[in-house]
């Protein structure tokens, strides 16, 4: 029997809680006014962060959040980031995991992105 590893979205400003798991950063650069022991963080994924020009282009806008899904998981295809891609779900398959990114809206986010990819 197989279960649907357990992936939780959430920004990095936001106090840890006991069920956050392994906190993950999966933001390209590091949070503004963040110190690294308030992060409590297990690891700093950067290198499965969306391209900066992928960033660039997205802005957070949340018409562009389906298109930017779909160029962000082709970006995943390249060898650096499908490996940072395959040890998260390493992760997430041992236990809880919480992908943390800086943006006010981490539900159309990369770490929204990377949630679904890890869940299936």
């Amino acid at each position: 029997m197989t279960t649907e590893p357990k992936v939780r979205v959430r920004r990095v400003y936001e106090e840890p809680e006991a069920s956050d798991g392994a906190r993950v950063l999966v933001d390209r650069i590091w949070p503004r006014g963040l110190s690294k022991e308030k992060a409590h963080l297990q690891e700093w994924c950067k290198t499965v962060a969306p391209s900066t020009e992928l960033r660039t282009w997205y802005g957070h806008d949340p018409a562009r959040f389906e298109e930017f899904g779909r160029r962000y998981r082709a970006e995943l295809k390249d060898p650096e980031r499908a490996t940072a891609l395959e040890h998260l779900r390493e992760i997430a398959k041992r236990r809880t995991v919480t992908l943390l990114t800086a943006t006010r809206q981490a539900d159309i986010s990369e770490a929204a992105v990377l949630a679904d990819l890890l869940r299936s």
